[in-house]
This record gives C-alpha cells, structure tokens and sequence, in this order.
C-alpha cells in the first residue's frame, strides 16, 4: 500500500481535525496545483535568480553610462589647479561645474565663476603631467577632471557690449560704473596695479575674466595682445561653477557678488533712458513742426 492512501476502515468520529494550513494564515492552493514533479505554476520549473556576479557587469555598465550622462549634460567635476582665484578658491578644491544651463542658450554672467578651455595661448607654457590608466578612466567618467585638457577658472567681469577699465589705483569699472570687490579680492590685493587695463570693449559673444587674486592671475589682462583683446569666446565657456564640493570642510556655494547686481551695470539699462528720452521727444518735435507749418501756410 502506497504511503498515506487510506486504509478503507472508517476513522473514528471523535478523531480531532488536524489544521493544516499554513502558519500565518496564508493561501493554499488548490488540489492538484500544489508541488508538482515537474515544479508549480502549470509544470513550468521554477525560475532562478541570477547570481549577482552575473549581473555585476550589467550594473557597472548602466552606472557609466549614467556617470557618461551626467558629464556630458549635467554637471562634471574640477580641480582647481592654482592660486590665483584665492580666497575664494583655493589650490586642490574640487567644483561641481554646471553644463545644463548653456545647452539652453543661457550665456555666462557678470560675476559668475566659469571654467573655459584655453582659448589658445593663455596655457602654451603650462606643462601637462601624463595621466596614468586610473586616472583616464576616472575622467572619461566625469569623476576626475581631465589632465590632457587645458581648461582655467576665472571670474566674468563683463559681457559682450560691456565697456571695462582699471586704470592704476582704481576700481575695475563695467560702463562707467565702480565695483566694489571687497568681499571676493584677495586681502591685500589691488584691483588693477600690476596690470592696468582700457578702455576695452568687449565684443559679442565673448567675456571678460578675472581671478580673485590680482597679483597672481595671468587673466585677459595679460592677453590683450590676443584676438578679441584677451577676451574669452562664450564658445570655449564649460560652464559655471557652482559649488566647492571637496574637502567637505570648505564646501560652500559660488553666488554673484552684490555689486554686480547694481543698478546701471547693464550696457543696455544704461541706455535705456536717453533711449525713451529720444522716444518721447520725437512725437513732441513732429507735432510742434506740423502746428509751425499749418501756421505759415494758414497765413
């Protein structure tokens, strides 16, 4: 007799029913679809889980292509190589660079942070170090900025339209108005002295850049022998700096500085009321002719 097929004697009516679903209440399936030899779900054997060592190669590969993503559009990371943006900015600082902005047409600002490729001959004489295997890859990915591109921060000054000057033991001015860079100079620092600069007017599409630390930045000052008088095409701009992200002691954010949110600053504004004072003189003169000549011709 098979194990667990029934005798054929009647059991007894006083034989206590036995509870055989499972702890916790949960479902029993229905006879016949239980464990069968070939395994449940209609005889289909049970599906495997894949081993995480398989699917390693599958995450590694969808978290460069993101890595991949996030540089080219999003944000990369930069090193900062020098001193001459201190004290904002100090040698070995990490920035988050933001790349997302310029693919919708914005353009760098007065005041802003930037990083931008060599135009071509700002870095001639900069020797470039070899980079090893590691650090190849680590820039290929965005997580290390690369060491075969020549790339400088500085601070956009002015903007296409702008007319800038320093002239010795003065303010920079931006269209006829002072700046007032007590909060992001370097202390001790002239604005101009070792270099003195203008009238410059910059042209379209191009930039004007500065380092915070005056008497230690090779900026467009030193480059007016350069097309565009040193200044920077908006073409060769990565994009802003936005944040010092490493060492975590030192992070902060990179606002504009206040002074160049000042009103008249813009080229435009500056015109912009002798603009509506012609405006509005034009109509007045017109009417006053017409008023002269019914008047002669009356007479």
């Amino acid at each position: 007799m098979a194990v667990g097929a029934r005798s054929g004697h009647d059991e007894p009516e006083d034989r206590p029913e036995r509870d055989e679903s499972p702890a916790g209440g949960a479902a029993v399936p229905p006879e016949g679809e239980g464990d069968t030899a070939g395994g449940g779900d209609g005889g289909r054997p049970p599906r495997r889980q894949r081993s995480f060592w398989l699917e390693l190669p599958l995450l590694v590969g969808i978290a460069l292509v993101l890595a991949l993503l996030i540089k080219t559009f999003l944000v990369q990371a930069f090193s900062i190589p020098s001193d001459s943006m201190q004290n904002t900015l100090q040698r070995g600082d990490r920035v988050l660079v933001d790349k997302l902005t310029p693919w919708f047409g914005s353009e760098p600002e007065r005041g802003e942070v930037v990083v931008f490729h060599d135009p071509g001959g700002w870095l001639e004489d900069t020797v470039t170090p070899e980079p090893n295997a590691v650090q190849k890859f680590l820039s290929f990915i965005g997580l290390m900025p690369s060491s075969e591109e020549k790339d400088l921060i500085k601070r956009v000054i002015a903007v296409g339209g702008d007319t800038v000057e320093c002239k010795e033991n003065g303010p920079v001015t931006v269209n006829g108005k002072s700046l007032d860079e007590k909060s992001f100079i370097f202390p001790g620092n002239t604005p101009c002295n070792d270099k003195p600069f203008g009238p410059i007017k910059v042209p379209d599409g191009r930039i004007f850049v500065m380092g915070d630390h005056r008497q230690n930045s090779l900026d467009s000052r030193y480059h007016q022998e350069l097309p565009g008088q040193g200044t920077v095409s908006t073409d060769e701009v990565v994009g802003r700096a936005v944040v010092v992200a490493w060492p975590l002691g030192r992070w902060a954010t990179l606002p504009v500085p206040d002074t160049f949110d000042q009103p008249g600053l813009n080229a435009a504004a500056a015109m912009a009321p002798a603009a509506l004072g012609v405006a509005g003189a034009v109509p007045l003169v017109l009417w006053r002719r017409r008023r002269l000549t019914a008047g002669r011709t009356a007479g």
